[in-house]
């Protein structure tokens, strides 16, 4: 029988029609013929967490941390000049920078970990800019003087400085999201999540680092991803290395020198 084909436009819509309750026919079967979904389905259950006991503040170390400087002794580190025991100032609990002693840092090394500081410039500091409380905090020490990956310290009250060099700045790198810096003799907080650089067999760089900064409770660097080592003069650039320690720098100046205290770092995998 032939068809007309004014009926043809009408037969395809039947037909498609037809085919599409066959397949939702068959879906519902399936469907049907499945078990329904479960809440548990989706539950995880190992592996357990391990219980971590938290300080008795914000800024106290956790039970899993190993407390860097806790006003007591330079025990944890050593001079980076020569890896002799550390001659920093320990005094009342706090640790001033002695500049003629030089960058310190840590005994051990680490790669990607969790930090706690706290710093203040002096009351009495005097000076503009650069020249104004300039420390730093590296967060991997990569070789001698200021080799490595660093965070500034620095002034952060009423002091006018390039931006990618001011507190809380990955130095030369990434200007701070904000300044939520205290003025000179007040003691100032860095929180920081760091993520190492990995490296390939023939030192090639396989994923870089990050880092994330909380300065006095705000974030200043969300997730940042590094370009390479920091440096003074020319462009950032990586080279290998597994774990390394953690740096305090002596930078210099005339004034009171700056100062840390309750430092701890968590190890994380």
């Amino acid at each position: 029988m032939r068809i007309p084909s004014s009926k043809l436009p009408a037969l395809a819509i039947l037909f498609s029609a037809a085919g599409l309750l066959c397949t939702q026919q068959l879906a519902q079967a399936q469907e049907a013929a499945s078990p329904k979904p479960k809440p548990e389905d989706t539950e995880v259950w190992e592996p357990v967490p391990a219980v971590v006991t938290p300080g008795v503040n914000n800024t106290a170390p956790p039970s899993d941390a190993i407390v860097l400087f806790d006003g007591k002794n330079l025990d944890e580190w050593v001079a980076v000049r020569d890896k002799s025991p550390a001659k920093w100032i320990v005094n009342n609990g706090i640790l001033d920078v002695d500049n003629s002693q030089g960058n310190i840092e840590t005994k051990r090394t680490f790669k990607n970990y969790q930090l706690h500081l706290e710093w203040k410039i002096p009351t009495d500091v005097t000076g503009s800019g650069q020249g104004r409380g300039n420390s730093g905090v590296f967060l991997a020490s990569t070789g001698p003087g200021d080799d490595g990956y660093e965070l500034q310290v620095l002034d952060p009250y009423n002091n006018k400085t390039y931006v990618n060099g001011m507190a809380a700045s990955i130095y030369k790198q990434s200007i701070p999201l904000v300044n939520p810096g205290r003025k000179p003799g007040e003691w100032q907080t860095y929180d920081i999540v760091w993520t190492a650089p990995a490296f390939n067999a023939d030192s090639s760089l396989k994923t870089p680092a990050y880092v994330t900064v909380f300065f006095n409770g705000v974030l200043v660097q969300n997730h940042f991803e590094l370009q390479g080592e920091t440096r003074y003069i020319g462009k950032p650039f990586y080279k290998s290395y597994d774990a390394a320690p953690i740096k305090l720098q002596a930078h210099g100046g005339r004034t009171a020198p700056d100062s840390f205290r309750n430092i701890w770092v968590r190890e994380l995998k």
